[in-house]
């Protein structure tokens, strides 16, 4: 029940001058009748009250009520307006209400976190895969090559292999490849070049697939397990997974851009970002899998795997001799995702261990 004889001080702005005038409110009438009676020294105005945009309660601040008219009247005793508002039956919106409760509002940033996580692990690669399977080849190709100069500029330099060197791995794994029945085979290109990022292996939207001297030394040149390092980028190449996850980065550095207000950094991180990303743990089984179909289709067993992740692992343990200048201890191996000189194919996603427990797996 409201009380229609309560009054508030207030102060009045017309909106054509400055002037500020003391007045009182009250309502009067009732239902779509009700009507902002404000009245004061030269002013006597009644405007119906469905006219007036009426402030929402926080907990600090002066109220302000803005009229039709374009004048305003202000109170710069926030607890007495909102007294005399709800003493006048002008009950709040549920959202105000909401606003005012840190239960909803704790209630509210939880169910944020849930929808922006739901977002990232279901609606993200949902979406990514239906803009990949709509994307010229052309345009793909395009964007390979621009990611293969950044790459280049960043991470790369000439290779120093010998061009029949070169040629010899090529022509392994392309038979390895030939041997395969694929229904719907990718197109694939391979390029070799020393590593500012030591041994490695990449795969970019295109089929460009990148080899790093530093990788071929690390086996001492076998191409049994070199065909196999590169079957599992081929995996990432046939499942689109460079562009997949050049389109999941890019609609979140959007939605970061619209909440930051800043779009400025978001294309140029964009090669940047697939040269050092790791791809998801469902994309590097997907890769593990297909090379385990190449090695088989080849006649050369998935243990040929096993023995770069032994190598990955000596070379680890080398290089942690090296920085500590002692044995390395079980904390040693926390930063093997380290860009420095362990690359991007093979860091741990899933862990090494679960993926050697694989390749072991298919050799039976």
């Amino acid at each position: 029940m409201h009380h229609s004889g309560s009054t508030l001080a207030a102060t009045y702005f017309d909106g054509r001058s400055a002037r500020a005038q003391p007045v009182t409110l009250q309502l009067l009438g009732e239902g779509r009748q009700r009507r902002l009676h404000i009245v004061g020294e030269g002013v006597d105005l009644q405007v119906p009250a469905h006219q007036v945009q009426w402030p929402e309660r926080t907990r600090h601040g002066q109220r302000l009520a803005h009229l039709a008219s374009g004048g305003h009247v202000q109170c710069d005793d926030g607890l007495a307006w909102d007294t005399w508002m709800q003493s006048q039956g002008l009950n709040e919106s549920l959202v105000v209400k909401m606003q005012q409760s840190w239960r909803w509002v704790a209630g509210s940033v939880a169910v944020l976190a849930a929808l922006a996580v739901a977002l990232q692990l279901w609606g993200l690669p949902l979406l990514a895969r239906a803009v990949v399977a709509a994307t010229p080849p052309g345009i793909e190709q395009s964007l390979g090559e621009s990611t293969l100069a950044a790459v280049d500029q960043a991470l790369m330099l000439p290779s120093k292999l010998p061009l029949a060197e070169q040629a010899r791995i090529t022509q392994a794994f392309a038979d390895a490849v030939a041997r395969q029945n694929s229904a719907d085979p990718q197109p694939w290109r391979l390029v070799f070049r020393q590593s500012k990022i030591g041994p490695n292996a990449l795969a970019l939207p295109g089929g460009t697939i990148i080899m790093t001297d530093e990788m071929v030394a690390l086996v001492n040149a076998d191409t049994r397990v070199l065909t196999a390092v590169l079957a599992h980028e081929l995996g990432h190449v046939q499942q689109r997974h460079g562009l997949r996850m050049l389109v999941q980065a890019t609609v979140l550095g959007a939605l970061g851009a619209v909440v930051l207000g800043d779009f400025s950094t978001l294309l140029a991180a964009v090669p940047a970002l697939l040269g050092q990303a790791h791809y998801s743990r469902e994309a590097e089984r997907e890769a593990d899998a297909h090379a385990v179909q190449v090695l088989k289709a080849a006649g050369l067993s998935p243990l040929h795997m096993v023995t770069l992740f032994e190598a990955l692992d000596q070379e680890r343990q080398k290089k942690t001799r090296e920085t500590s200048g002692s044995k390395p201890s079980k904390d040693d191996t926390a930063d093997e995702d380290s860009p420095s000189w362990l690359g991007i194919a093979f860091a741990s996603h899933p862990s090494d261990a679960d993926r050697i427990a694989f390749f072991r797996a298919a050799a039976q």
